[in-house]
């Protein structure tokens, strides 16, 4: 009987802690928002995390319930919109989810559009509008639907220009500054052609993006992982290798079933050099692709399995293996018609090398045309080919030469 009182009395001490700790009524007699409430942040984490480490079902169930419990309120079906958005992410030529992550954006923009009418504070609702309409603008883009991600673009820029300057209001709001400033000033320097369409936008500053988004993903607790998403790439456009390596390995980390982050993390290691780091990751990579982990797939694929055929091929001289992988990254190329890509191309010169150092000529001639008939003309992978076909003619016309 006493441990019988003891017990219930440790459960209950324990239970006026938690509330102690966490009490959600309490919290949103505060709060009259969700982005700056820490009692949905204490909610929300797990699921979040459970989401960029593509456990998706694990962290569907959680957002389902912050519905239930903010059935009027835009940031759990944005949540849910978000993670069909990563589902994507891994390969972005897949469209299956393209139907349910733009239901979602809509029904995110729907209740979006009713708090900002119904609430005095503009800058929440006005934040959720422009996400909403930015995440359909960017599904848009990938799809070359130009005309809608271009009216989906200019209704996400007017929402953020609401946001604009409210950094000391919630640090999510930063994240619009910095994605808007780097890209509206990299698109038209990389596509010349939208730029009569971005003549009615702002200018931007690349400089002042990065240090936005960088401020952003160490501060923010909702944009933080996309910040720094977009930090990845834009390192390694601005070929600030070193920063790219050093997110995507931290990331990496962080979500180690995060294909994005894992393949980043391959790339920026052989690039910088670290091949040790490069080969345990990219192998890492092709074993989740062969018990087909979520989110592993051909795209993720192509980038390790050529990382580990150069090593193999020029550090371990190991010709068998570098073989096996070059024709593993062409496969994988195949599979996502990327023929054309930097990865297949020079994958099908490493098979062409090893065909030469192999005496087979003949298969080696047809690797090189194969280059040349998919690769631009002023590409590395074009000019190289070139010049093994022009050699190896030049080679056979001098020994009929001495047969003669």
């Amino acid at each position: 009987m006493k441990k019988l009182v003891l017990t219930i009395w440790l459960m209950g001490i324990a239970l006026i802690a938690q509330a102690q700790l966490y009490d959600p009524s309490a919290f949103d007699k505060v709060y009259d928002g969700l982005l700056k409430h820490p009692g949905v942040q204490i909610e929300s984490a797990e699921a979040i995390n459970q989401m960029y480490n593509y456990k998706f079902y694990e962290a569907d169930k959680e957002f389902r319930w912050l519905r239930v419990r903010y059935p009027k309120h835009p940031m759990p079906t944005f949540l849910m919109g978000l993670a069909e958005w990563w589902k994507i992410v891994p390969n972005t030529d897949e469209t299956g989810y393209d139907d349910q992550c733009l239901m979602y954006m809509d029904s995110t923009i729907t209740l979006a559009e009713e708090l900002y009418d119904k609430s005095e504070n503009k800058l929440e609702p006005s934040f959720f509008l422009a996400a909403a309409y930015a995440f359909k603008s960017r599904l848009y883009s990938e799809r070359k639907k130009w005309a809608k991600a271009t009216f989906a673009g200019k209704n996400a820029l007017k929402y953020f220009e609401k946001c604009k300057g409210n950094a000391d209001f919630s640090p999510e709001l930063l994240f619009g500054d910095g994605m808007y400033n780097y890209y509206a000033q990299w698109i038209p320097e990389n596509y010349p052609l939208l730029k009569p369409i971005l003549l009615f936008f702002p200018k931007g500053n690349k400089v002042s993006g990065i240090k936005e988004l960088e401020k952003t993903a160490n501060t923010a607790f909702y944009t933080r992982v996309e910040a720094r998403y977009f930090l990845v790439q834009i390192y390694s456009m601005e070929n600030q290798y070193d920063k790219a390596y050093q997110m995507s390995k931290y990331m990496n980390e962080q979500y180690p079933d995060n294909p994005f982050f894992e393949r980043y993390f391959a790339r920026s290691a052989f690039v910088t050099g670290r091949t040790n780091e490069a080969e345990r990751v990219s192998k890492d990579i092709l074993e989740k692709i062969s018990r087909t982990q979520s989110g592993y797939e051909a795209v993720s694929g192509r980038t390790a399995a050529y990382i580990l055929a150069y090593i193999n091929a020029i550090f371990y001289k190991n010709i068998p293996e570098a073989k096996k992988y070059y024709q593993q990254a062409v496969d994988f190329s195949k599979q996502t018609n990327a023929t054309t890509s930097g990865y297949y191309l020079s994958s099908v010169i490493g098979l062409a090398k090893i065909a030469t150092e192999e005496k087979d000529y003949d298969l080696a001639q047809t690797y090189f045309k194969e280059v040349i008939d998919k690769a631009e003309r002023k590409s590395s992978q074009y000019k190289e080919a070139k010049k093994a076909l022009d050699d190896a003619k030049k080679s056979r016309r001098e020994e009929r030469r001495k047969r003669n």
